[in-house]
């Protein structure tokens, strides 16, 4: 299996004297238990639990000292333990909220001990009533692969070196890395579907593997929500929803279901939680802070752009695209910007917004935070003069800086708004998306990117 870049927070959190029991959250598939199989190889006694065995929920729940359980764990797997750093893994922690529970008392406890927590899709809100430890733990989120791991996947490491250079050096390798991005969208980031691309660099033969996932995920809602309408909400949108992915929608009727507003927005709000797609919300400012406006129409971005392209039937127009802003109404291009633009982040609570003036029309993409100030990105081909949005932004905002993500070379323009302001235009090819924060620091800097 090829190297996640999570990899690297994990042997940081191992090596952090004051860590905290870890959650590793993310959506079903994603890879969280190879990872941490992965990453147990570094450590001299690596225990791995899943609770969906109903005897390993039966050891956690036992009414013994903390230590005397360690001591059972241990037995439980018949090894003896080794000198040297330990790693408890649970995982599907969610079976046994008395676990969950437990976790405060590792980390106030047994802080020589590294525990990982782990969880899938929508078991981990079966009962909302459990919560974990305040204060105790710490949380990491797990993304479907970024395009720096599916070129590394695939083994194009010489790609990735460039994509370490300035920014401008990429240019002489421009055609390449936009054909790896190409396809880096119709696959999407699903780890099984990387791997097998890798091995068979054939894009039909993944079909079964999207179509494993989507089921097992419209199987999990059935599991968990049985006997309730909600099952049946959820069903609909993880079979039609996937065609709105890139749209602002209503939630009221949504998909010309006949479901209300109220059915349909607590069957989003599970399936956010269990990081399956995010509602992206409008913002009206151009500073800090972020304050979504949860009242107008969100855009709707699923979390992997490949499920999207194959559940909505997409794959065969975008193989066939030469300019991915074109393709499927522009939808597909924002939809993988969104993605890169969360693989850039680890965190749970991370969420992605757009800018919209209220009854103007004016819109701009995303937004994206660094150092405390807000900068504008759109998705889009063209001239400068159609940016109109864009310099609507501009115009407001404090900063001088401005993002175009395109299929074309890296370059910095100098634009002058309809009123006269002048802001710099990063025109940042869809492979440099990953790269963001390090190039705003240096175009901020008047250096060269």
């Amino acid at each position: 299996m090829f190297r996640r870049d999570i990899l690297s927070k994990l042997e940081a959190w191992k090596q952090d004297k004051k860590h905290k029991p870890l959650i590793l959250r993310g959506a079903r598939q994603v890879g969280k238990t190879t990872i941490v199989n992965r990453f147990g190889t570094q450590f001299a006694n690596y225990l791995y639990f899943n609770l969906e065995n109903k005897e390993s929920i039966r050891l956690f729940e036992m009414d013994i000292p903390l230590d005397d359980l360690v001591n059972m764990l241990y037995a439980s797997l018949g090894k003896v333990r080794n000198d040297g750093s330990t790693l408890i893994f649970i995982d599907e922690i969610q079976n046994s909220p008395k676990t969950i529970a437990l976790l405060r008392y590792f980390y106030e406890q047994r802080p020589d001990l590294h525990v990982i927590a782990a969880g899938s899709l929508l078991e981990n809100l079966v009962d909302v009533k459990v919560s974990f430890p305040v204060g105790r733990v710490q949380y990491m989120a797990l993304r479907p692969c970024s395009f720096r791991e599916f070129l590394g996947a695939i083994g194009k490491r010489n790609l990735l070196d460039i994509l370490s250079q300035k920014a401008e050096y990429t240019a002489a390798f421009h055609d390449q890395l936009m054909y790896f991005f190409n396809q880096y969208t119709i696959i999407g980031g699903m780890p099984e579907a990387v791997q097998l691309y890798a091995e068979t660099q054939d894009i039909v033969a993944i079909e079964d593997v999207y179509e494993t996932l989507v089921q097992a995920y419209k199987d999990d809602s059935e599991k968990y929500v049985r006997g309730n309408k909600l099952t049946d909400v959820v069903r609909f949108i993880l079979s039609y929803g996937w065609a709105f992915s890139g749209e602002a929608i209503t939630l009221g009727n949504f998909a010309n279901s006949g479901y209300k507003s109220r059915e349909v927005g607590e069957a989003f709000r599970l399936l956010e939680k269990a990081m399956l797609l995010e509602l992206v919300y409008p913002v009206s400012s151009t500073q800090m802070p972020i304050i979504p406006e949860t009242k107008r129409m969100p855009k709707l971005i699923w979390f992997d752009t490949g499920l999207v392209n194959y559940q909505a039937g997409v794959r065969k127009e975008i193989i066939g695209s030469t300019e991915m802003v074109d393709s499927w109404r522009g939808h597909i291009a924002e939809q993988i910007t969104a993605q890169e633009i969360l693989s850039m982040d680890d965190r749970i609570g991370q969420h992605r917004f757009f800018w919209a003036r209220p009854n103007n029309g004016a819109e701009v993409d995303f937004i994206f935070a660094h150092d405390s100030r807000l900068y504008p990105i759109e998705v889009k081909s063209g001239i400068n003069s159609h940016l109109r949005s864009l310099q609507s932004f501009m115009d407001n905002a404090e900063t001088d800086i401005a993002i175009r993500v395109w299929s074309k070379p890296y370059s910095v323009d100098e634009v002058k708004t309809p009123k006269g302001k002048l802001f710099r235009l990063i025109n940042l090819p869809f492979y440099l998306i990953g790269n963001l924060h390090h190039i705003l620091d240096t175009v901020i800097a008047g250096q060269s990117a």
